[in-house]
């Protein structure tokens, strides 16, 4: 009988926001729901987060960003997970992002966006009902 392996997740705060104190209170939120969790600290390039996503060989990507750069920041790893052959990196995140732009960032390809007011515990729900672990 094996073991399925937990799943792993990339917690990222891309571009030069310097708050992260949300996605500090997201990654061990997820940790102790049994998540495995990286967080990658401040002022990350897009290249810089899918470098660590490939090479922590994880399952989703949390993008947390509240400098307005969303929509260029999220598309930007996306583009680089498809370069990288890594587009089963599922890639989600949270900020201030408004409905509207939330909307096109899903069409493009993220497959959530949690903004201010979701709750820890929807987004660990979420993470269970939606990230599975890579082949």
């Amino acid at each position: 009988m094996t073991e399925e392996r937990r799943i792993r997740l990339l917690i990222a705060k891309a571009g030069l926001d310097g708050h992260d104190r949300g996605a500090k209170i997201i990654a061990r939120a997820l940790r102790d729901a049994g998540f495995e969790v990286i967080y990658t600290g401040l002022h990350q390039t897009p290249e810089m987060v899918v470098s660590a996503a490939i090479q922590e060989d994880v399952d989703g990507i949390g993008l947390s960003i509240l400098s307005g750069a969303h929509m260029t920041l999220f598309p930007e790893v996306l583009r680089l997970l498809k370069e990288n052959n890594a587009e089963d990196i599922a890639v989600f995140g949270g900020g201030i992002i408004p409905p509207d732009d939330a909307q096109k960032l899903k069409e493009m390809g993220v497959k959530e966006i949690f903004t201010p007011g979701a709750s820890t515990q929807d987004i660990i729900a979420w993470v269970k009902e939606n990230i599975r672990p890579r082949e």
